[in-house]
């Protein structure tokens, strides 16, 4: 069963975020995990995954221009029906605790929705989605620095292990649906 986690990162912390997703996913039984930046990854080949996780930075409440731009080459994919039944899921990083995380996470499930995929998120009974979660994907707030010398503000341990068991969560579903 084949994982492809597809990231956008600007500065290192969606990355990180990306990398967790890829190790949850990693942790299941059979799990063949592919993670790559938007710049090296090739659209034509969703066709050969199972399930395709994505995520960027919240711009705005939106998706960033780069993840968006290859978003936007899916067209044939689409009309071709060749994404119809793949799990998908979403995962994203925001600035401020209110920075269009929800709408973000959105803005990334629906071209999953356009092209019939079956989308996996967080219930609240996992553990680490309880208190800090959302049940559209994994979104988490890395606060902007406010000194340019600063080191980065990079996402905490529990942001990680939101990123895991979604990672994880997603890759058992793919696999129940394969099996």
């Amino acid at each position: 069963m084949k994982v492809y986690v597809i990231y956008d990162s600007e500065s290192g912390r969606t990355e990180a975020l990306a990398r967790a997703v890829a190790e949850g996913a990693e942790a299941a039984p059979g799990a063949e995990v592919s993670l790559m930046h938007v710049k090296e990854a090739d659209v034509r080949k969703l066709e050969d995954a199972d399930a395709i996780i994505w995520g960027c930075p919240g711009h705005f409440g939106t998706i960033s221009s780069g993840l968006k731009s290859w978003i936007d080459k899916l067209g044939y994919l689409w009309a071709a029906g060749k994404l119809v039944g793949k799990v998908g899921a979403a995962f994203c990083t925001t600035a401020t605790v209110h920075g269009g995380t929800e709408m973000t996470l959105w803005n990334l499930i629906t071209p999953m929705l356009h092209n019939g995929m079956i989308i996996v998120g967080l219930p609240g009974n996992i553990p680490e989605n309880a208190l800090y979660g959302t049940y559209y994907g994994v979104g988490i707030t890395c606060p902007v620095e406010l000194d340019e010398n600063a080191p980065l503000n990079m996402p905490t341990e529990n942001d990680l292990a939101l990123g895991r068991a979604l990672g994880r969560r997603v890759a058992d579903v793919a696999r129940k649906l394969t099996s």
